[in-house]
């Protein structure tokens, strides 16, 4: 069995800071185009994807468009404002509406945040298929974490923001961390901006044994221990620009997991299996891209309009 014989074709656009990536595919072993955009300013940035998308639905078509992107975004189908942009720290981006790029494609449409689609694509092709219920972290510029229970990503009030929950700190570290809005959540701790502040250099020019690393574990071990025991997930993938590449990292993180969870609850079954419950995702660095893809798909068996 192949992609490319028995599974529709879809559009997908994964909306990043600094980048756009579309693809048009129905799957990582069928994947037609690949087209990358600088994100600069909203009207320039969605004119350029905008363009892309005619092209496709014009040349081999497509079945439906998924839209994963940075965020805070508003995904409360109650909401007038769903599919905007809100609040973010991007210059020019709060109150941008990303429903405009279903405009006038008449195919079927889903949006949802970057990480929840990279998360929705490792449970449809990577290392979580087959689960239910399962995380997604990505420890980069910023931390994000898709969370999917029940084969959905947390949605209610907002969506999951998990990198910026408030962990424990280690006896005698005081640094304030980096984060604009915290300070010392997870991400002004452990992100690859706070990596660097703290250590000076970036983190693939530290050593495994930089004493920074250890700030990182605790407060992304932290993060793991707070994940276990408000969603409950079956596995909990890692990846992102600070994690690739380190494969030093995870047998540190399994180690402070189990550590903070001190044979709580479901303790007793993660270490069981540790390196399986802590791992890389599967898809690797198409996991982003390929989450709108699996959003498009998502959007093609759930109706017009799928908003969750």
């Amino acid at each position: 069995m192949t992609d490319r014989t028995e599974t529709p074709l879809v559009a997908g656009v994964e909306l990043g800071g600094t980048k756009v990536v579309c693809l048009l595919a129905s799957g990582p072993g069928d994947i037609r185009e690949h087209v990358r955009i600088p994100t600069t300013t909203p009207e320039v940035t969605l004119a350029g994807i905008a363009a892309v998308l005619e092209r496709w639905r014009s040349g081999p078509g497509f079945a439906a468009l998924g839209v994963a992107s940075f965020g805070p975004l508003e995904l409360d189908d109650r909401s007038p404002r769903f599919g905007q942009i809100i609040a973010t720290p991007k210059p020019g981006w709060t109150g941008c509406a990303l429903t405009a790029l279903g405009e006038g494609l008449a195919v079927p449409l889903a949006i949802d945040t970057d990480v929840n689609g990279a998360a929705l694509a490792e449970g449809r092709w990577g290392a979580a298929r087959g689960l239910r219920s399962y995380a997604y972290v990505t420890v980069g510029t910023g931390i994000g974490v898709g969370s999917i229970v029940d084969g959905r990503s947390v949605r209610g009030l907002g969506h999951s923001e998990a990198g910026h929950l408030r962990v424990g700190r280690l006896k005698g570290d005081d640094w304030p961390g980096v984060c604009p809005y915290h300070g010392d959540c997870v991400e002004g701790l452990a992100s690859g901006p706070a990596v660097a502040a703290r250590a000076g250099r970036p983190g693939d020019a530290l050593d495994p044994d930089d004493p920074a690393w250890t700030m990182v574990v605790h407060a992304l071990g932290g993060l793991l221990h707070n994940l276990v025991l408000t969603t409950a997930p079956e596995r909990i993938l890692i990846g992102g620009g600070v994690a690739d590449g380190q494969g030093w990292l995870f047998p540190r993180l399994r180690a402070a997991l189990v550590d903070s969870l001190a044979g709580y609850a479901t303790a007793d079954r993660i270490a069981a299996d540790l390196e399986a419950f802590v791992q890389p995702p599967g898809l690797g660095a198409l996991a982003g891209p390929l989450g709108a893809i699996a959003l498009a798909h998502k959007a093609l068996s759930e109706g017009p309009l799928s908003r969750r």
